[in-house]
């Protein structure tokens, strides 16, 4: 994991702005110990939840994305470290491991890929480099019972979430099947072909890999649902989808009832939890959308996931405060932090 920069309590403080008679979180969340390695950090921590940063796009741009999901890691970590530590959330239970820096990665692109065709071919070769690195770190913090909070970076990294969830879970359980289920909230099921890895085609690498047991996608916009990729789904029994014309429009189910179908779909098994934040109406992503769902409903997705499934883990990605083309919302860091400590909370409050 030559790319992962892990975090010491200076660190974090520098994040941490410090008032007289407050406490904020970053006072109190756990930082690594750089003179041991990162397993012995995670097997030795009282945190339960390891929050770690992929503030990278190049999985956005193997998609023909617009380029700026790798922006939102550090303004969440300036919202989240400086929420107020208090009886509803004290900040005792998280580490902040630290995060994954791909840029020279994506520097030699730019230089050395002079066409739009090498430049794609490069992304989508440099994604599986950035598979390994993620899937070795989420498999070490599985594997020693910890719950891992990603946030950043592309839809690609689901894939490795899920692989080394599916690892890390079963390998420290003894079971022989190495899977494990999903749930997402996205406007898009993310399970094109396997053309080479990108940001659009997490689900079907970690499907056909034998990694993905159950899928449930819900919030879809039809609009953006490819016939092919729609066929695939309705002939495979281990995939759901809600659309959002159903939630929303034709109101076949409401919103928590979807979120309630999604969770018993998958409650025979560990669940990754993905959120996709181009699925929020007006967030700032590569894929931004005038039409879906509201931050409320983000925020009831997280609260109710977080106490009726088996956990393996929470992916937040695709959130951007500046795309390569100009545009800015410098709120995404924020609304990141509300939807960590949201989880973080009814885990806690579902324990208590």
């Amino acid at each position: 994991m030559k790319h992962f920069k892990p975090y010491n309590k200076t660190e974090i403080l520098s994040h941490t702005h410090l008032r007289k008679f407050e406490t904020k979180l970053g006072e109190c969340v756990n930082a690594c110990n750089e003179k041991i390695s990162f397993e012995k950090n995670i097997s030795h921590t009282k945190a339960s939840y390891i929050i770690i940063g992929i503030p990278e796009d190049i999985g956005v741009k193997a998609n023909l994305g617009k380029g700026g999901a790798d922006s939102c890691w550090f303004p969440f970590l300036n919202a989240f470290l400086n929420i107020q530590s208090n009886d509803f959330f004290t900040g005792e239970n998280v580490m902040i491991a630290g995060h994954f820096d791909f840029n020279d990665i994506k520097n030699i692109i730019s230089i050395n890929a002079s066409t739009g065709d090498e430049k794609i071919a490069a992304y989508r070769h440099a994604v599986i480099t950035i598979d390994n690195e993620v899937e070795e770190l989420i498999k070490i913090i599985t594997y020693h019972k910890r719950i891992p909070i990603i946030i950043g970076g592309g839809h690609n990294n689901a894939y490795p979430a899920i692989k080394g969830a599916a690892k890390g879970l079963h390998k420290a359980e003894l079971l022989q099947l190495a899977q494990i289920n999903c749930i997402n909230l996205d406007a898009h099921v993310d399970y094109r072909p396997m053309e080479g890895r990108h940001s659009g085609n997490a689900f079907r690498y970690a499907d056909e890999d034998g990694y993905l047991n159950k899928y449930c996608a819900i919030g879809v916009h039809e609009n953006y649902l490819q016939q092919n990729v729609w066929t695939d789904i309705l002939n495979n029994p281990f995939i759901d989808c809600i659309t959002y014309e159903d939630i929303f429009i034709h109101e076949k189910r409401n919103f928590i009832q979807a979120i309630a179908h999604a969770t018993g779909f998958t409650e025979d098994n560990y669940t990754g939890i993905e959120l996709d934040l181009d699925s929020i109406e007006n967030v700032l992503s590569s894929a931004l959308s005038p039409c879906g769902i509201t931050t409320l409903h983000a925020r009831q997705f997280i609260n109710f996931v977080a106490t009726d499934c088996k956990v393996a883990y929470v992916h937040i990605c695709e959130g951007a405060t500046a795309l390569e083309n100009g545009d800015e919302n410098n709120t995404t860091g924020k609304l990141i932090s509300y939807l960590v400590s949201d989880f973080i909370k009814a885990r806690q409050g579902s324990i208590n």
